[in-house]
């Protein structure tokens, strides 16, 4: 399975290779979405996911789910973490809702 991306390096990606030649249809509805809904430039979205992978607890896909999503709201963080073989504790969702408010 491959790694998945952030939404701003979709976007990035898509952006520079429109340049270069047309994008086919598809590719053209993955910008159109990636630059109505990548909040983050790819620098802050790596940023965001350095610091989101030091708290240790968050996994790389969940993370890169955290930086496209950017949740306000702790019921937001559960469902991202719905899946996840961790219950987050009222601190931790703390942590990460501060953590995305510095990049909003």
């Amino acid at each position: 399975m491959p790694d998945p991306v952030p939404l701003a390096t979709v976007k990035q990606m898509l952006t520079e290779e429109a340049a270069r030649r047309p994008l086919p249809r598809e590719a053209l509805l993955a910008q159109q979405h990636a630059e109505a809904f990548a909040h983050l430039t790819p620098e802050d979205t790596q940023k965001m996911l350095a610091e989101l992978a030091a708290l240790g607890f968050v996994s790389v896909p969940v993370a890169i789910k955290i930086a496209d999503l950017l949740p306000q709201y702790p019921e937001e963080v559960r469902l991202l973490f719905a899946k996840e073989r961790l219950a987050l504790d009222e601190n931790q969702i703390t942590t990460l809702l501060e953590l995305v408010a510095r990049y909003r």
